[in-house]
């Protein structure tokens, strides 16, 4: 299932505008941020690295006009490092993204 936001796809095809190459690789490296954020989170052992990488997912939202993703990271800033529901939903996003 393929993650459609408004907001989101409108992002993409401004950046983008007549490519659809452009917009691909766009829509690519946006899940691959993701990703890697996404990654640091689970791996993080302190509260400052789960919210430093939870800030930078939002960052990362933020710029694309992803809200759904943006309340994730919004919500994960404010669990405990390793929280499983929140990595959980973060992680279906991403995996939506493809």
């Amino acid at each position: 299932m393929a993650y459609h936001s408004t907001g989101f796809d409108t992002a993409l095809a401004i950046a983008a505008g007549d490519d659809p190459s452009l917009l691909a690789e766009l829509r690519s490296a946006f899940a691959r941020s993701c990703a890697h954020q996404l990654d640091l989170m689970r791996r993080a052992r302190c509260d400052g690295n789960w919210e430093v990488a939870a800030s930078r997912l939002h960052a990362i939202a933020s710029s694309f006009h992803a809200d759904e993703l943006m309340e994730l990271a919004n919500e994960a800033c404010k669990a405990v490092p390793g929280e499983p529901g929140i990595l959980r939903r973060i992680d279906s996003f991403v995996a939506g993204l493809d």
